[in-house]
């Protein structure tokens, strides 16, 4: 069984290469840092709210 699987790697990751080469150009970019500022501000934000209204 793992002989019939044995060359289906190679197939797959390229369809998916190809798919993310694709999508690259066109997507939005965001900086590093705004998602860092996200992860942040959501920290500070759920402590507050669970300092506040506390259960």
């Amino acid at each position: 069984m793992a002989g019939n699987k044995k060359g289906e790697g190679f197939h797959s990751a390229a369809g998916l290469i190809r798919y993310f080469d694709d999508e690259d150009e066109k997507s939005p970019k965001i900086p590093p840092w705004v998602v860092v500022a996200l992860c942040i501000g959501s920290a500070i934000f759920i402590t507050m709210a669970a300092w506040i209204w506390p259960t």
